[in-house]
C-alpha cells in the first residue's frame, strides 16, 4: 500500500498550538502532545479567572466604600441601604472610585443616604 502524506493541515494545527504556548516552561511550549494538554488546562484556568476577577473587583470596591463610610462616621451597609431609599442608582465600581477620588462628593452622598434613612424611619409606623 502506498504510503499517503497529509500535507500541511497537521503544520499548521502544530504552530497555532505552539504559539499558544510559546513562553511555558520545558517541554510543554514545544512537544505537541504536551503543549495540547497544558493548553487546554491553560483555556481552564482562563475561564475560572475571568469569574474571579470579576469577585475580587467587588470586594475590592465594598472594602473601598466601607473605608470611606467610617472616615464619613456611617457603616457600608448604612450607606447602600440609605442609598436605595434615596433612589440613587451607582453601582459600587462608581461610588468606591468616588471615595478614593473625590471625597468631598462623597461626603455629600452619605449626606443624601443619611437624611433619605432618617425620612424612612420617620414615615415608618412605630410598633
Amino acid at each position: 500500500m502506498s504510503r499517503v502524506k497529509r500535507g500541511p493541515q497537521p503544520r499548521r494545527r502544530h504552530k497555532r498550538v505552539f504559539e499558544q504556548t510559546k513562553g511555558f516552561w520545558g517541554g510543554r511550549k514545544n512537544r505537541y502532545r504536551q503543549a495540547v494538554r497544558v493548553l487546554h488546562k491553560s483555556w481552564q484556568y482562563a475561564y475560572i479567572g475571568r469569574r474571579l476577577r470579576k469577585r475580587d473587583f467587588r470586594q475590592l470596591w465594598i472594602a473601598r466604600i466601607n473605608a470611606a463610610c467610617r472616615e464619613n462616621g456611617t457603616s457600608y451597609s448604612q450607606l447602600m441601604g440609605g442609598l436605595r431609599v434615596a433612589g440613587v442608582e451607582l453601582d459600587r465600581k462608581v461610588i468606591a472610585d468616588m471615595a478614593v477620588r473625590q471625597p468631598a462628593a462623597f461626603k455629600t452622598l452619605t449626606e443624601v443616604a443619611a437624611s433619605a434613612r432618617a425620612k424612612a424611619a420617620a414615615a415608618a409606623p412605630s410598633a
